[in-house]
């Protein structure tokens, strides 16, 4: 399929979808459920008075923190997991079990040693985004071809370029799915975190507006988060198509 056609086919889907919003919006309650045209209007609203713009900055900072971090320690140890036995072993019950604890269960551990301000927020996204690359960086890397590995080690390649030119190219399809995976667990992280510490950011325009029932605020929060993880969504296969220029070519 050309790109062409898949931006019609993307365009297609976005106007059928707002065009029935809007339609079923105008039949009910502005209260119960707010239309696409309220919520343009309201988004220009809230650009106007500053309300938007300072919210998302507070949780951009929030999720640049907490996502970068995630994503390099997820990256980090996920390697040494996949390419040793022992820190495999020595890691298995603890990240096992702490990916299968909710997240939001530690939140008020979390605001106890860290307080309410910006470091408890960081590390509630760091704790959303930090697994699924981890897990999926550590099966990257022992999925790495046996063969490849042999012929390499067989031509007196270093560790250093046995990681560079075989290991790392092998696992890098499963670490881009852990960070597509973690971009949508992270924006969860960061609103989630500004409902349970210090109300700033995105979470408190939600919070805010829903408890004074201004419906078409809350939804301005709302799509602009949507729209922020398919940003970064697009931005990582734009850098996924870099780095791996030959999956491309077959």
């Amino acid at each position: 399929m050309t790109p062409g056609r898949k931006w019609l086919l993307r365009l297609g889907s976005v106007a059928v979808l707002l065009g029935a919003w809007e339609l079923y919006g105008r039949l009910l309650n502005p209260i119960l459920l707010s239309r696409p045209s309220a919520v343009v209007a309201a988004t220009a609203d809230m650009i106007a008075d500053g309300s938007l713009p300072a919210a998302l900055g507070d949780s951009l900072v929030v999720l640049g923190l907490g996502f970068g971090a995630g994503v390099v320690t997820g990256v980090l140890v996920g390697s040494l997991t996949g390419r040793s036995t022992v820190a495999a072993t020595l890691l298995e019950w603890p990240v096992n079990a702490l990916y299968a604890t909710p997240m939001v269960a530690l939140i008020p551990l979390v605001v106890v040693w860290f307080g309410f301000e910006l470091t408890a927020k960081t590390v509630v996204v760091f704790l959303f985004v930090v697994f699924p690359v981890l897990i999926n960086t550590t099966r990257g890397v022992r999925e790495t071809d046996p063969a490849l590995l042999e012929v390499a080690r067989s031509f007196c390649s270093g560790e250093a370029r046995i990681w560079r030119e075989v290991i790392l190219p092998s696992a890098l399809p499963f670490v881009v799915t852990g960070i597509r995976l973690a971009i949508g667990r992270a924006l969860i992280g960061v609103v989630v975190a500004e409902f349970y510490t210090a109300l700033s950011g995105m979470g408190n325009l939600i919070a805010v507006n829903a408890n004074s029932f201004q419906t078409a605020r809350v939804f301005v929060a709302v799509v602009v988060i949507a729209l922020l993880g398919v940003a970064l969504t697009a931005a990582l296969e734009w850098v996924e198509r870099r780095l791996a220029r030959w999956r491309q070519a077959s």
